[in-house]
């Protein structure tokens, strides 16, 4: 189910998607790579998302077309990556 992003305060081109109870995704299903400048902006999303709804676990749903750096800093930041082909 698509979610509004404005209720979280993130741009409107933002693709959410509901997993569960307590449980959203960011949706970046993009033919290129997604480098480490973009793990950042992910991070900075899950952020503002749980400043809104703290007890909200988020996760990235994404193509394998990811970096290892990209990878890295995400499982820091505690963000699970869900892999989905085009």
């Amino acid at each position: 189910m698509e979610l509004n992003p404005s209720v979280y305060n993130l741009s409107t081109r933002t693709n959410l998607r509901a997993l569960g109870d307590n449980h959203i995704a960011i949706v970046k299903l993009i033919k290129s790579r997604i480098i480490q400048k973009d793990a950042f902006k992910i991070v900075e999303m899950v952020r503002q998302i749980q400043a809104v709804k703290p007890e909200m676990k988020v996760s990235l749903v994404c193509t394998s077309a990811i970096c290892s750096k990209s990878l890295a800093l995400l499982k820091r930041e505690g963000i699970p990556v869900l892999i989905e082909e085009l």
